[in-house]
């Protein structure tokens, strides 16, 4: 579960409106979910409130279980008023990238706080982690390629670095305490006007992999989908606008979207590219292309495939976000201009209420990027990766629902 609040104040009439806003996945929208949402309102009295989430692939190099449209309406009918899609130069990427995109997404549009989940739930541990590293950062960084130089992944070698400098107010190990020290640092690195804050995570572990409680994690929600379909073990997770979006999905394309569905598509395009084709692809550095291409010939399917080719320097993560940089085609050249922005360059509209909508109404003045709201206009050319991406989402559909799901993306948002 990636998720981040952020909290912004405007005015109509004599009237203050606070709206708040989530940086999100919902692969599927649960329980855990709802009460950050509840919490937010609660702590921060929000009238809006507004997520940025991540579209069709998502930040650990997965496909979402069902498609960001369904997604949306199931945030949309439990207190979500405004959908924004995260681009997928951002989302797809490392804690680093994500946090950028995600960040600057939010403060182009206007917030003055944040406020992430996390294990830790202290902030003042982010920002004194932040400072300590700023003073300990070329001890840091030499120990850190003193690992990686050893064979470690980048997760254990910064992990390992940050325990030599003594850095102990937050647990790197943890991946919300990872993502929510992105946060802080992109918002103090930069300066921006941006005051974080922490939601405790509650309940269960991200990577937990079985049900054990009402609010449970999206993996484990998602493995007994996936091995079961629907129980009263997944039932009891899910608001019931969640179990509605997800039937009538499921009703539609008769499948969850797993990587092993992609597995067939993703080993043509490896056997069939050269070394130095795989070598342009964005995340196949160091010559990994000649691992890959070697591997490719025994991999039976998307785990078995996993298993050779993963090592201690490249993890299941990271091959992943590689493996769907393959699937979808995306250089390095494309990527370029994304990592080497100050911002992002445009904010996607998939859904709003009532609320969101009048909001948007007041606000969008306010906004300087493209507020973009259907592939149908004169900005379809910044959306080349996104659309890209959905189109490789939908393609182990069969063409008729294929058509029918792609439609969404040329129709006006999802209003609720």
């Amino acid at each position: 579960m990636v998720i981040v609040t952020i909290i912004l104040d405007y005015t109509i009439g004599v009237v203050v409106v606070k709206a708040c806003g989530l940086v999100v996945e919902y692969n599927p929208f649960h329980h855990g979910h709802y009460y950050h949402v509840h919490k937010t309102k609660q702590i921060t009295n929000a009238d809006c409130i507004i997520a940025v989430m991540s579209g069709s692939f998502l930040q650990r190099g997965e496909p979402a279980i069902i498609d960001k449209f369904h997604r949306t309406k199931a945030a949309l009918e439990k207190g979500v008023d405004i959908v924004l899609e995260l681009p997928y130069p951002y989302a797809v990427q490392s804690s680093t990238l994500f946090a950028k995109g995600a960040i600057y997404s939010l403060y182009e549009i206007g917030v003055s706080e944040i406020c992430f989940g996390s294990e830790s739930g202290n902030i003042a541990d982010f920002i004194d982690s932040y400072n300590f590293l700023k003073k300990h950062q070329v001890k840091y960084d030499t120990n850190m390629y003193r690992f990686l130089n050893k064979g470690y992944s980048f997760p254990l070698a910064s992990s390992k670095a940050f325990e030599i400098i003594g850095m102990k107010q937050v647990d790197m190990v943890q991946p919300n305490n990872i993502l929510g020290f992105s946060y802080v640092k992109t918002i103090l690195e930069n300066r921006l006007p941006i005051k974080p804050r922490t939601i405790k995570r509650i309940k269960n572990h991200y990577h937990e992999k079985a049900i054990t409680n009402k609010i449970a994690s999206a993996t484990s929600i998602r493995k007994e989908l996936i091995n079961n379909d629907w129980s009263q073990t997944v039932g009891q997770t899910l608001p019931k606008s969640s179990v509605q979006q997800l039937k009538k999905y499921k009703s539609i394309t008769n499948q969850w979207h797993t990587w092993e569905s992609y597995f067939p598509y993703l080993h043509y395009r490896v056997i069939s590219m050269s070394t130095e084709e795989l070598a342009q692809i964005h995340g196949v550095d160091e010559g990994l292309e000649n691992r890959i291409k070697k591997t490719a010939i025994k991999a039976k399917s998307f785990q078995h495939w996993m298993e050779q080719i993963k090592t201690k320097r490249y993890t299941e993560i990271r091959l992943q976000r590689m493996f769907t940089h393959i699937l979808t085609n995306t250089t390095k050249k494309e990527m370029e201009p994304f990592l080497n922005m100050q911002s992002v360059p445009y904010l996607r509209l998939i859904g709003m209420s009532e609320t969101g909508q009048a909001y948007l109404n007041h606000y969008k003045k306010e906004i300087q990027l493209p507020l973009i709201s259907s592939l149908k206009n004169k900005f379809r050319s910044l959306l080349y990766t996104d659309e890209k991406a959905m189109n490789v989402y939908y393609s182990i559909l069969p063409s008729e629902q294929r058509e029918k799901l792609r439609k969404q993306e040329f129709q006006l948002p999802i209003i609720l």
